[in-house]
């Protein structure tokens, strides 16, 4: 009986696979169908097919109507409610062939007629192909077939809502313009056309994602970007072959050189004044819709430390700063590995009075340095990560006193040492003081690591982890690009603009690691002094 029922179940399993592949075979068909299926002269019968593709979804809107200017003949409007903008859809594209047509009696060709005269929309395609018909319809434009014409009209009317333009989120603007991208992307390209009006600015569009079909736009100035980099971006982007693109990290994680680094290989950034400045130096620009966040290319690991306003500021003042983030680097990075090496393995390099402080601190203290490291860092990630899940208003406060709650209760219970809170807390606050998120994060995945070395090897263990850092940098490529450039291989004309910013006027040619063609940024003999 056991046996009989174990059969049974068996075969009704391989019968449910059996009839999932058989789906799947016909949903393959249909798809490769569609790919091949032309448009036909008879406009009812195409809206019929379109209408049935998208499964008869409640948004998909059909209309079958006669044109005024030829009574005997048909024609079909499809569009989906809430991509298009109604106004147009109704005054530009239904009022001028239900009514209008009728004065315009020219002898003259009907779908000729409505291309040209009736159908009064700035931005049009033809075509006959039942896929881009598709792809058009989806991405919010309204087809129109004519009776006679195995030809279909793309006609854009895209129109819906969005978030308007704000400051953005992600990157506090001290000076500089105040814009920040948005999810829309013709939106953002606009932006940064409005900034940079060359004529050798160039814009290519792609379509991404097998499902989502997520249009992304890829900007660079023929002439200064080095036309092997774009060609590369080009080929990487083609290549994706992914069912859906959500948002930017996607196309950066799956065009990236290399994977298995905590180093992020491409800048990200939501400031089109930062877009504009890195294609000045001879870089590309990554827009997808959808998301605000433009994707930089090739990146060098010192820009993750630059900010827009280095450039907006004087060059003392914007060295000053750098060298600050500099320090703050090797802060977040070191110092709870450096605090574990010197407490466990190097006491005798402390200061007398510092250690006496230090031990008597300790001496209520039930765990070795690592554990006590590891539980205050631990506290604060997860505090850190609770801040930014919370609401808005209620976020930063949650972060700000759980910290200072946490870190008083545990030393008042003796779990942890001052020392060790202090040290945790400016290593938080230097995380804070780089540009970009992408960055600090790296940061902070290293930090526990260096930890773990420190507390087995001491110091020693920190400098053999720091050389293994160097030579991974090192080997490190974005798009042709050394990692470490300019440091490694060494260019001193780049290093003008590096850990210090030189003045305005020392700064007359491009970036040379980018390679650009135009290397001349400043007319010879101007801007002296």
């Amino acid at each position: 009986m056991i046996m009989e029922q174990q059969g049974n179940r068996w075969t009704r399993k391989r019968a449910r696979k059996k009839v999932e592949k058989l789906e799947q075979q016909a949903e393959q068909k249909v798809k490769e169908r569609v790919d091949d299926t032309a448009v036909t002269a008879d406009a009812e019968k195409n809206a019929h097919y379109l209408v049935k593709l998208l499964g008869d979804s409640a948004d998909v809107i059909s209309r079958v109507f006669t044109i005024q200017y030829a009574p005997d003949r048909k024609a079909a409007v499809l569009y989906i409610d809430g991509l298009v903008n109604m106004a147009i859809v109704d005054q530009f594209i239904l009022h001028p062939l239900m009514v209008e047509g009728e004065r315009l009696k020219v002898k003259t060709d009907l779908w000729q007629m409505v291309n040209e005269s009736l159908v009064q929309t700035g931005e049009m395609k033809q075509s006959t192909k039942m896929q881009e018909i598709v792809n058009g319809l989806l991405s919010g434009d309204t087809i129109l077939f004519v009776d006679g014409s195995d030809t279909g009209l793309i006609i854009g009317t895209r129109g819906w809502e969005k978030r308007g333009v704000s400051e953005p989120r992600a990157e506090a603007v001290i000076r500089g313009p105040r814009e920040g991208l948005t999810e829309t992307i013709r939106i953002n390209t606009s932006m940064i056309r409005r900034r940079l009006k060359d004529p050798d600015l160039r814009l290519k569009n792609y379509m991404v994602g097998k499902r989502t079909k997520t249009n992304v736009s890829l900007f660079y100035i023929e002439g200064v970007a080095d036309p092997k980099v774009v060609q590369e971006v080009e080929k990487r982007i083609q290549n994706i072959q992914i069912d859906g693109v959500l948002e930017s990290g996607y196309i950066e994680e799956l065009i990236q050189d290399q994977i298995w680094t905590p180093f992020p290989q491409l800048q990200n950034t939501e400031r089109p004044d930062a877009v504009v400045g890195h294609l000045l130096e001879g870089k590309v620009a990554i827009l997808v819709d959808g998301t605000p966040n433009t994707l930089i290319a090739p990146a060098v690991f010192t820009q993750f430390y630059y900010s827009p306003e280095d450039y907006y500021e004087r060059y003392l003042i914007t060295s000053f700063l750098r060298m600050i983030r500099l320090l703050s680097l090797f802060i977040a990075m070191l110092l709870p590995a450096l605090y574990i090496a010197f407490v466990s393995f190097h006491p005798e390099m402390i200061p007398s009075k510092l250690a006496i402080a230090m031990a008597a601190g300790r001496a209520t203290v039930p765990f070795p340095s690592i554990v006590e490291a590891l539980i205050m860092e631990t506290s604060v990630e997860v505090l850190r990560e609770a801040s930014i899940r919370l609401p808005g208003p209620i976020g930063p406060t949650i972060g700000i006193v759980g910290a200072l709650v946490i870190g008083d209760a545990a030393v008042s219970a003796g779990l942890v040492s001052p020392a060790m809170v202090i040290i945790v807390g400016l290593t938080t606050i230097s995380s804070y003081a780089n540009p970009y998120y992408n960055a600090a994060i790296s940061l902070r995945l290293i930090r526990f690591p260096l930890m773990i070395v420190a507390a087995t090897l001491g110091l020693y263990g920190i400098t053999l982890a720091l050389m293994l850092i160097l030579l991974h940098l090192v080997q490190l490529k974005s798009f042709g690009v050394p990692y470490l450039a300019p440091f490694s291989p060494v260019n001193w004309t780049d290093m003008k603009d590096t850990l210090i910013r030189v003045p305005w006027q020392w700064m007359k040619d491009r970036p040379k690691l980018m390679k650009p063609g135009d290397t001349q940024r400043q007319e010879e003999g101007g801007n002296t002094t």
